[in-house]
């Protein structure tokens, strides 16, 4: 069932803007920081786990290296950042440490996301950050990227991010009220939209304009981004990141900015993902009790139940899981190689250590990952 609202969200992605982090590029706005890591804290207390994904380090890096304009150059966007990225850094963690909350700096790559294994290590290590309490602050890695990799804007990386964690919902915050189906710069009549279903064609359209001057964002990435969330079952949330305490507002359930519904259920989404975009890299065979487990009771995939492996894949790969009939039941990212996998057929998930001297996971599939197929 789609959000309507984010009170039953438990998991949350956050991605703030440029303007919003360096006071429209002023410099870090440390008080704006301390008060997303309040509703931060608050939002824990409640059980809703937050990966924030921020940007601003370019900016704040343009301010420390005395430019007055945002260049155009790789190289000197890079050295921005790079410069920026220690500020942004340090001010997050002096922010969050004032309600003893540890936080984590995670910089992502398109590769990091397009890769199916670098994208499985970065999954895994964002959920483990968030199960141990730890708050990752996410941003693209500017220092590296080249114009063939890199993600474009902060609202796109937070849309991957979402799908990336299965988050319930997207809250990008920003320095707009949210969507008008018109400019309302230019048109005093232009209606505010409170609530869309995301990627609704004429969405791109009322959303075009650019972003603001320290950003690479606009209304219409933040719109683009939402159609991507969306594809995971996630709801999108674009609010003015200055309202008092908009996060935890929004948690309780009130309607601020503009909310993007999704149309696919969260099994949905994932099950068309698995089974229609990616092409099979090998095979995987059960016997009749793994099989059981995972076409009827929707189980993960352990190695203790695998008795045969065809094909040559890697880590995070998409497998097929067939039955002793070699009729296809699933899909999914498998936690191993072809080569390890072989290695640990029929064997107990707490002896996969013993017969490779590591375990990556305790399950070969994890059910999350697994799409059955009908």
């Amino acid at each position: 069932m789609t959000l309507q609202n984010l009170s039953q969200a438990k998991l949350i992605v956050v991605k703030v803007g440029s303007s919003l982090v360096t006071a429209e590029g002023k410099g870090i706005d440390q008080i704006a920081l301390n008060r997303w890591a309040t509703q931060i804290a608050g939002l824990k207390a409640k059980g809703v786990h937050v990966i924030f994904v921020s940007s601003g380090a370019i900016a704040e890096g343009i301010k420390r290296l005395g430019w007055v304009k945002r260049p155009t150059a790789i190289n000197e966007l890079q050295a921005a950042a790079a410069v920026g990225q220690m500020g942004i850094a340090q001010a997050y963690e002096y922010a969050f440490a004032y309600h003893g909350i540890q936080t984590a700096q995670v910089l992502l790559t398109h590769e990091d996301l397009s890769n199916r294994t670098r994208y499985l290590n970065a999954r895994s290590t964002l959920l483990t950050l968030v199960g141990k309490g730890i708050v990752p602050i996410i941003n693209e890695n500017d220092t590296v990227t080249t114009h063939e990799i890199k993600l474009g804007d902060n609202d796109t990386l937070g849309a991957l991010v979402t799908n990336l964690v299965d988050a319930d919902a997207l809250v990008i915050l920003t320095d707009q009220s949210g969507l008008y189906d018109s400019d309302p710069r230019k048109n005093p009549q232009a209606r505010f939209i409170r609530q869309i279903e995301a990627g609704r064609p004429e969405l791109e359209t009322m959303a075009g304009g650019a972003g603001s001057s320290v950003g690479t964002g606009g209304m219409y990435t933040k719109v683009t981004a939402a159609k991507r969330a969306a594809l995971s079952g996630a709801a999108t949330v674009v609010a003015n990141g200055r309202e008092p305490d908009v996060l935890l507002r929004l948690q309780k359930g009130e309607s601020i900015g503009t909310l993007f519904t999704s149309p696919h259920s969260r099994v949905t989404a994932r099950k068309k993902w698995l089974l229609g975009h990616i092409q099979l890299a090998g095979k995987i065979t059960v016997d009749s009790g793994a099989a059981h487990a995972v076409a009827e009771k929707h189980a993960s995939l352990l190695p203790v139940g695998c008795i045969g492996v065809h094909g040559r894949f890697h880590r995070g790969e998409l497998v097929a899981v067939l039955d002793q009939n070699g009729k296809e039941i699933a899909r999914g990212l498998i936690n191993y190689s072809s080569d390890e996998t072989a290695k640990i057929l029929q064997t107990d998930s707490h002896h996969i250590h013993e017969k490779l001297g590591y375990a990556q996971e305790d399950e070969l599939i994890h059910r999350d990952n697994i799409a059955l197929y009908w």
